[in-house]
């Protein structure tokens, strides 16, 4: 639909940095016109008061002056012919994309118990004898038990805990179920977490 008068965002140029809106942007666009280099300079000077007028929790940042000159550099296209008090050469890594995060393809063979749990039983395979394996290892089992009671609807047997800890560390841990003894673990069902918050 073609209304006489109307001018729609669809019909614009594209905005360079739509977060300063497209009345900076035509500030910019006007400076780059103006005739001698020290009217652009000054014009880009106001200008950068007006973008800072717009995000003004940039200031919180340090070195913001630089990032509001980069903006300008950007959102003029590079075509705004001044003497840059900041040096603008590095203004479009800001929108370079970081690198994706490789993400991790090994399986999780028990669920119940997480890749964390999975993980540190791969530690303690190697780990040598003493305290701080012992305290690693009371950890771990408790925190298995934990999951179990979670998701193993409020049951954990302590026989199948240690021996899931001897299968997932192929027998580098070897508890007693005579000597070891498990913390208190009471488990909270997901419904009855929910209900508990809906009560707050």
């Amino acid at each position: 639909m073609d209304i006489k008068g109307l001018d729609y965002n669809t019909q614009r140029e594209k905005l360079q940095m739509p977060e300063y809106g497209r009345e900076i942007q035509n500030m910019v666009d006007y400076a780059i016109e103006l005739p001698s280099k020290e009217e652009r300079l000054r014009c880009a000077h106001s200008i950068v008061k007006m973008m800072l007028t717009k995000m003004p929790q940039i200031r919180s940042n340090a070195g913001y002056e630089q990032t509001l000159w980069d903006h300008l550099y950007l959102m003029s296209g590079k075509r705004l012919d001044i003497d840059w008090p900041y040096d603008v050469s590095n203004a479009e890594k800001i929108h370079t994309r970081p690198a994706a995060i490789p993400l991790r393809q090994r399986p999780i063979h028990t669920r119940h118990y997480g890749r964390l749990v999975e993980d540190l039983l791969e530690q303690l395979k190697t780990m040598t004898e003493g305290d701080a394996r012992t305290e690693l290892v009371r950890r771990v089992a408790n925190q298995m038990k934990r999951d179990l009671m979670t998701w193993g609807h409020g049951t954990a047997d302590d026989e199948r805990v240690i021996a899931d800890l001897s299968r997932m560390t192929d027998g580098a841990i070897q508890l007693d179920l005579n000597a070891f003894k498990f913390d208190k673990v009471t488990a909270i069902s997901q419904t009855e977490g929910k209900k508990s918050r809906k009560r707050k």
